[in-house]
């Protein structure tokens, strides 16, 4: 199954792509971990996203596109869940473009559905361990006890402020995607709102109509 997932910020797009790829076995591919990767290990890739992150703004095509092109082509150009990919009409239709080439239509589009407010609450209060990389969450995931509370620190993209320009960004560029999939029929719209098993049942309901014949 050819699947892309998508929603504002905090939506639980890798959340629920991670549990697609444990439970229906098929590769969750998320341009945000590979430029992440790529921010770290300071590439000349992560170096150009670099500011563009950190202000809470989308990476320009140019920097996403040969990592999503080559990660679906690892996979055969089948079975693969993107996450994060794409955020722009423009890589859209690139998409749509690069997998009509090779015979591997979308099955699916998911859109997730979260209001705003429930979204700046749910980044803000995110917190990782500066040392391991470890991520909580202060309302349902804290971090142990036995953690050294000066190690537990809010990414900068998380803060209030950035979170809130963030969602204005995507509103602007990547909202627009829906129409686009809609008219290609293939946008399924699931709501967002409630724990992550919720959320994840109400996708395998609209993916029971999607599947393909065996």
């Amino acid at each position: 199954m050819r699947l892309v997932i998508f929603g504002p910020p905090g939506a639980g797009k890798g959340t629920q792509a991670r549990l697609l790829e444990e439970r229906r076995g098929i590769t969750q591919i998320s341009t945000g971990d590979i430029l992440r990767a790529a921010l770290e290990e300071e590439t000349p890739l992560g170096q150009k996203a670099k500011s563009y992150v950190e202000s809470g703004e989308l990476v320009p095509d140019e920097l996403v596109r040969k990592l999503a092109e080559q990660a679906i082509a690892d996979e055969g150009y089948d079975d693969f869940v993107l996450d994060g990919y794409p955020r722009t009409q423009q890589q859209a239709e690139w998409l749509t473009e690069f997998l009509e080439e090779h015979e591997a239509p979308l099955d699916a589009v998911v859109s997730l559905e979260v209001p705003d407010e429930v979204l700046v609450r749910r980044l803000s209060r995110r917190r990782i361990h500066d040392e391991t990389g470890e991520t909580y969450h202060l309302d349902h995931d804290p971090p142990p006890d036995d953690v050294d509370p000066d190690l537990i620190v809010q990414r900068s993209d998380d803060e209030p402020e950035t979170v809130r320009n963030r969602l204005a960004v995507y509103r602007e560029e990547t909202e627009p995607l829906a129409s686009y999939y809609e008219k290609q029929d293939a946008l399924v719209s699931v709501d967002g709102v409630g724990n992550i098993e919720e959320v994840f049942q109400r996708i395998e309901r609209v993916l029971g109509a999607s599947e393909r014949p065996a």
